[in-house]
């Protein structure tokens, strides 16, 4: 079982899964034993207070002595969030910084967000589904600044999936953090508007990519590729998009990746004035922009086939009206991927963790749904979660 302990119960033959609680930056590198009492005093030291342990793991002190070394291990997806919270929540200040480094006429330093995406990349080749199931637990009132990382995460783990080089991946990454910040220059009363927009409105709004291009160019060292995907995301392959209104034949491959990625996350994010799609439903509306010529049909569909039919992090309900989390998916069998179920829909109550491989149990999906379809909090659902182990 996984549970919390305070970093003063923290004793040698404990395994420790990953850092609660703490008042520093201090990352484990991997998962392992306590070795000695030397290894929780510098926990102490780097600000460590509480931490994760996995009970079942636990050796007896009269056992610990010359502990092997462990190997990093991924691990179940959902003891990965905790870590790929911290990197996402780290790029929503970098966000903020770059937003305020903007408005006050300074250019954007690019050695952060280059190591920012450096740590994303990483993240990614290691457990690219903690990442994807972290996109899911956002807050609509920060749209602006969720939407760029969320992109750039999209982006990430689509180019992975293609078996992009690592080094034109962190310069998709790059582009991709940076594509929509023109939006600053754009009235929030605007960006946010509730009701329809007029013709003047959306003129404007569309005028951020001018605006992202003109601070892009400006930004020292960036690359030609990072502007290119960050100038491309709304450019449609029938001409209908914007600023340029290019068509297929200038619109490279990597500018047709980036238009996915920034529909599919626009589609199935909450935003203050809207709410989001279900993942079905927003794969649904890219294969229809794919037929009607705005998409790459064959992008689109390998973009599916990335993320899986139930990405890893979304709720299912199940049959016997339960729901769960996807976990891991099925590569032989797409549409029964690996659950964990963990709330009953009659008694409106959670329930004893159970994990399922609906390719081989008697247990079926009805539908992808949404936390709050049930008044319930992402947040709140991967705490519990965590705790169950």
């Amino acid at each position: 079982m996984i549970i919390k302990v305070s970093i003063n119960d923290l004793k040698k033959g404990h395994f420790v899964v990953d850092i609660v609680e703490q008042h520093g930056t201090y990352n484990l590198t991997r998962a392992g034993h306590i070795k000695n009492s030397i290894i929780v005093d510098n926990l102490k030291a780097k600000g460590v207070e509480s931490v994760l342990i996995d009970t079942t793991k636990t050796i007896d002190e009269a056992l610990s002595v010359n502990l092997p070394e462990q190997h990093e291990n991924s691990g179940p997806v959902i003891l990965e969030v905790t870590k790929a919270k911290k990197i996402f929540n780290e790029s929503k200040k970098l966000q903020q910084q770059m937003f305020l480094d903007i408005q006050q006429g300074r250019s954007i330093n690019l050695g952060p967000i280059i190591d920012a995406t450096q740590q994303t990349i990483t993240a990614i080749f290691k457990n690219p589904d903690a990442l994807i199931c972290v996109i899911n637990i956002r807050n609509k009132n920060e749209y602006l600044l969720e939407h760029s990382i969320s992109v750039s995460v999209l982006m990430t783990v689509f180019a992975r999936f293609l078996k992009i080089d690592r080094k034109i991946i962190q310069q998709l990454a790059i582009g991709a953090f940076l594509h929509d910040v023109g939006k600053i220059k754009v009235p929030n009363q605007i960006l946010n508007k509730r009701g329809k927009l007029t013709e003047t409105e959306y003129r404007m709004i569309q005028k951020h990519v001018n605006y992202s291009i003109d601070i892009i160019k400006a930004t020292p060292g960036i690359s030609p590729l990072s502007l290119e995907v960050a100038a491309l995301h709304h450019e449609r392959l029938d001409g209908s998009g914007y600023p340029l209104k290019l068509k297929q034949a200038d619109i490279s491959n990597y500018g047709a990746m980036i238009a996915i990625c920034d529909v599919f996350d626009a589609l199935t994010a909450d935003r203050c004035y809207k709410e989001s799609y279900s993942h079905i439903k927003a794969f649904s509306i890219l294969r229809k922009l794919a037929s009607d010529g705005k998409l790459m049909p064959r992008l689109v569909d390998l973009f599916i086939k990335c993320l899986g039919v139930y990405p890893v992090g979304t709720i299912v309900e199940l049959n016997a009206n339960r729901l769960a989390i996807v976990e891991s998916r099925n590569q032989d069998d797409p549409i029964n991927p690996k659950v964990r179920c963990f709330y009953n829909i009659e008694s409106h109550r959670y329930i004893m963790t159970k994990d399922i491989d609906l390719a081989t149990e008697a247990d079926f999906i009805i539908k992808g749904v949404k936390a709050k379809d049930f008044n319930l909090d992402m947040n709140k659902i991967i705490e519990f979660l965590l705790l169950e182990g």
